[in-house]
């Protein structure tokens, strides 16, 4: 079977995506604490040893570095034979609901609540323009999920995976009550916790913890 080696940090849901997808597939991963918030990912060493995008987080499969969460989810799915499609029409699904997440979901929650608890100083304006996306976007997930158990059905695939990773997070730091104004969101990130093996972010990624100052 593969080693894997997860270059991470706690907060990065990303890196919990890719680290929850091992886990259910039964695999453990050697995690590889990297200093986020002290900048190092944005240093010409880390770029030039580790990941030339400058992103977190990476995943070394047998000593070789692969980066982008989305396609290493897909990988993994197709490796495992899990937490994928069955049917060409669940694969467009799939795909649909994953990119979605990763252009809007993902990307602005991410951003989002990196601004608003992990940075000391930001802009009211800006936080409240994410924040209006946001709740678009929450809107639509919590639209379809009150009549779909998953992202493409019966089944949970690596769109779930994707989109729960961010909204997963203690509500103080990205400030969502989803039980109170997205039940069908709060109902599925139940059904997410309840598979086999799931653990929350916290537990599956140790290390040093940035200041949360929206606490």
């Amino acid at each position: 079977m593969p080693s894997y080696r997860l270059h991470y940090f706690p907060e990065s849901g990303n890196s919990y995506k890719l680290a929850l997808m091992l886990t259910l597939c039964g695999e453990r991963f050697e995690p590889v604490w990297t200093d986020f918030g002290g900048g190092v990912t944005r240093t010409a060493e880390w770029r030039k040893a580790v990941n030339e995008m400058g992103e977190i987080p990476v995943l070394e499969v047998d000593g070789v570095k692969m980066t982008q969460t989305a396609p290493l989810l897909l990988k993994l799915a197709e490796q495992y034979g899990r937490f994928g499609a069955a049917t060409e029409d669940e694969k467009f699904e799939l795909l649909r609901w994953l990119f979605w997440d990763n252009h809007k979901l993902t990307g602005y929650m991410a951003t989002y609540r990196f601004m608003r608890a992990f940075t000391e100083k930001n802009d009211p304006q800006v936080l409240k323009h994410f924040r209006r996306r946001l709740e678009d976007f929450l809107g639509i997930l919590d639209g379809h999920l009150q009549h779909n158990e998953f992202a493409i059905g019966a089944k949970p695939t690596v769109a779930d995976i994707s989109m729960m990773a961010y909204l997963h997070y203690p509500s103080d730091e990205h400030g969502f009550d989803f039980a109170a104004s997205h039940p069908a969101i709060h109902a599925w990130l139940g059904r997410m916790a309840a598979l086999p093996g799931w653990k929350p972010a916290y537990e599956l990624l140790p290390g040093k913890r940035m200041t949360n100052y929206a606490k």
